[in-house]
């Protein structure tokens, strides 16, 4: 059994400082857990830390899927000799789309999700009647290997609702949770005031000053042990904002500080991986003082990759970091090997990792319409909730009644990118709260938006939006009512009659990628704008001119001996006519 006093922990009796690193099972392939935690193992890490995301496993209510991901993943890291944190939500962050939230859920009940609301608690109930099971059984009281289980995330940069926080450990501990609970906060006052809970082990978040987050702790908590549930020593990306990058040697020495210090750490991330599909969040600068001047606009979409600049990269290569952090760790063992205990005796090497693909090129010859669904006439625009998508394309429709003259055309409420069409011609491309030149229209026009839903808000007062056209769309100070809309979902990939052509924007386009042996490789559309990747299926996810990133990450286990298609939807005003294999990662 896992105990703490504020000196540490001790599993049966004996110390252990818990060594952890972020990993998150869905943000790689199952075929590649076993070289990932090997890794870990092999850093001197003795735990693996992951997230659950809600919405991956409950995308529409009561149909649930990939449940069997957690525990195998959960049975994988104890094969590789590690133990386990594992941290339910309902609510994640992780700068993943809602902060794992389910859509349909958060559209239903808006403002009442991360509280007592009751409907909101049920749809929480129902998933964790699912979830837990198999977590439960694999606590390390029961033979398995997980340590702790964590309630909800980050409460305290939310809200104050202390009913909701009991009502997730009392749920908690009623499905059978015997393992240590705790909450993880930033190291403010305010945030452990109102996100952690009695009897329940409190943790701190940061990435530097390690003495000064550990001193705010036990002001709180004086009883528990000092540990960093978040020790963030890289940071993640936004389209059309610059990689972040951090010193490997600065990020070392946060980590010797906060052995030395007497804490227990998890990495976030050990290991960072990829946004594969519409996973990926956004962030959202919201306005100090109700001001509403901003240069550019506040919406932040998460790029595809999370490499995070971790210690392995996103490819589960060692960087720099990896080599210091394990020097870091292995002094710590050295020193305190009472405490540096693992859950067997070997000492891994690192696994191999797959060759990667040498370079080439893919020309894209097939081209395909895109396959709307069946149209949907409402009086103003339904959102992509209400036309039952999560992500995806959605064409609206208008008229504007005629005859009238030249007035400005306003969009409210766009989530997130869209192209303007006047009577068939392409005029624009709006941005989510982004200035642009004004747009025109006169009487008798038909508007047309191809509307896309980017990321969904994964942190702060934003999470829980709707998309597509949350308000309306004005000629001038008019409504413009009787709207037709026709949804497009991307994932899974929609059927489609591709034929031979010649490339063009707004049409899917494919190629045939032809290999003796399969290997990773790292994609990218020269020529493209703004789109989506799909390889034999699988939605890899977006690409951007903005970058920073360049290359889509394509794992090994993705692609097939012989012929491989490649899927591209283009849809800003490119025509991107291949696809280009590189052998290294461009992310700015």
């Amino acid at each position: 059994m896992l105990t703490s006093d504020s000196t540490g922990f001790a599993l049966d009796g004996q110390p252990l400082r818990i060594l952890s690193g972020a990993v998150h099972y869905f943000r790689t392939r199952p075929e590649q857990w076993p070289q990932r935690l090997a890794a870990l193992r092999a850093m001197g890490l003795n735990t693996v830390e992951t997230y659950v995301p809600w919405n991956l496993h409950e995308p529409a209510e009561g149909r649930f899927e990939r449940l069997a991901e957690l525990p195998a993943f959960l049975d994988e890291a104890a094969r590789q000799g590690l133990w386990a944190i594992v941290r339910p939500g309902p609510y994640i962050c992780a700068e993943w789309d809602n902060g794992g939230l389910p859509a349909w859920l958060t559209a239903r009940v808006g403002r009442r999700a991360r509280t007592s609301d009751p409907q909101y608690l049920a749809a929480v109930d129902a998933f964790l009647d699912v979830l837990l099971p198999d977590l439960v059984d694999r606590q390390v009281d029961r033979g398995g290997n997980v340590l702790l289980v964590q309630v909800e995330n980050e409460y305290g940069s939310f809200g104050s609702d202390r009913a909701y926080l009991r009502h997730l450990a009392d749920g908690l501990l009623r499905r059978g949770v015997t393992v240590p609970l705790f909450t993880s906060d930033g190291p403010t006052d305010h945030m452990l005031a109102a996100g952690t809970l009695p009897g329940v082990l409190a943790t701190v978040n940061f990435g530097s000053d390690p003495e000064a987050g550990f001193e705010l702790l036990r002001r709180h908590r004086p009883q528990d042990p000092p540990f960093c549930m978040e020790y963030w020593n890289g940071w993640f990306d936004h389209w059309d904002k610059p990689h972040h990058t951090r010193d490997a040697a600065d990020a070392a020495d946060t980590l010797r500080r906060i052995l030395a210090a007497g804490g227990s750490v998890n990495l976030y991330m050990a290991h960072g991986g990829t946004n594969f599909g519409t996973g990926a969040g956004a962030n959202h600068e919201d306005a100090p003082h109700n001001s509403t001047e901003w240069t550019r606009s506040p919406y932040q979409p998460v790029t595809t990759s999370y490499d995070y600049h971790a210690p392995l990269d996103e490819r589960g290569a060692p960087t720099g970091k990896y080599e210091l952090f394990r020097a870091v760790l292995a002094e710590f063992a050295a020193e305190h090997p009472e405490q540096a205990r693992f859950l067997d005796d070997r000492t891994p090497a690192f696994p191999e990792l797959p060759e990667v693909l040498a370079a080439g090129r893919v020309e894209l010859t097939e081209f395909a319409e895109l396959p709307f669904g069946p149209a949907v006439e409402a009086p103003v625009p339904p959102t992509l909730e209400e036309l039952g998508l999560e992500h995806g394309l959605v064409r609206y429709t208008f008229r504007i009644p005629g005859p009238g003259p030249e007035l400005p055309l306003v969009v409210e409420g766009l989530r997130d990118r869209a192209t303007l069409r006047l009577d068939g011609k392409r005029v624009a491309e709006l941005y989510r709260g982004a200035e642009g030149d004004p747009v025109t229209a006169a009487g008798g026009a038909e508007v047309e938006l191809l509307v896309e839903s980017l990321g969904r808000v994964n942190y702060g007062p934003q999470v829980g939006e709707t998309k597509g056209i949350t308000g309306g769309v004005r000629y001038e100070r008019q409504y413009l009512h009787g709207c037709r809309a026709e949804p497009l979902p991307l994932e899974p990939l929609p059927e489609l009659d591709f034929a031979p052509g010649e490339p063009a924007p707004e049409v899917f386009a494919r190629g045939t990628l032809t290999l003796r042996t399969t290997g990773d490789t790292f994609l990218a559309v020269p020529g493209g704008g703004h789109g989506y990747l799909w390889v034999n299926g699988f939605l890899l996810g977006r690409y951007d001119a903005a970058g920073p990133q360049t290359t889509l990450f394509c794992p090994q286990p993705l692609l097939r001996e012989g012929a491989n298609d490649l899927v591209v939807l283009e849809l800003g005003d490119a025509a991107p006519a291949a696809v280009e294999l590189r052998e290294a990662p461009e992310l700015g």
